[in-house]
């Protein structure tokens, strides 16, 4: 499997605890590496992931809850906020990975780890998303400066 798939996979076992157990993320990075060891770039690429989403987590939430407000964020499934929240940090805030990519990569983690209906509800959000990057980044970045 490719180093960036594997470190969106533990980015997102990473947030999920964060979300769920609210420990702390350091520890829980440091302890998911130990378990499932990542070449250094993977390792320097899910830090960055995990670190970013957490920054910027409250503007991407208020975002996700605009684009999908037929589903309310506390009552969304962790696993379809945190993808959205990899995703969205991807392409709004980081721009190394280019969009297409971004959410394909999103749809790929919401078949592995998500209900039936999650790759599409996925698809479909970050979809509307990316029509207006432009607007929405210089949004997202104005809100965590």
């Amino acid at each position: 499997m490719k180093t960036r798939r594997r470190a969106r996979r533990l980015t997102l076992e990473v947030l999920y605890e964060v979300d769920v157990a609210e420990h702390s993320a350091p520890e829980v990075l440091e302890r998911r590496v130990s378990e499932q060891p990542l070449e250094k770039a993977g390792i320097e690429f899910t830090d960055k992931l995990v670190t970013g989403v957490l920054q910027f987590q409250e503007g991407i939430d208020n975002l996700i809850a605009r684009y999908a407000p037929e589903w309310p964020l506390d009552q969304m499934a962790v696993i379809d906020r945190n993808i959205l929240r990899i995703a969205i940090f991807e392409f709004l805030v980081d721009t190394e990975t280019p969009i297409k990519v971004a959410i394909n990569e999103a749809v790929e983690l919401a078949k592995l780890y998500g209900s039936d209906s999650a790759p599409r509800f996925i698809n479909g959000v970050l979809g509307s998303l990316a029509e207006r990057v432009p607007e929405l980044r210089a949004e997202l970045l104005a809100t965590a400066a």
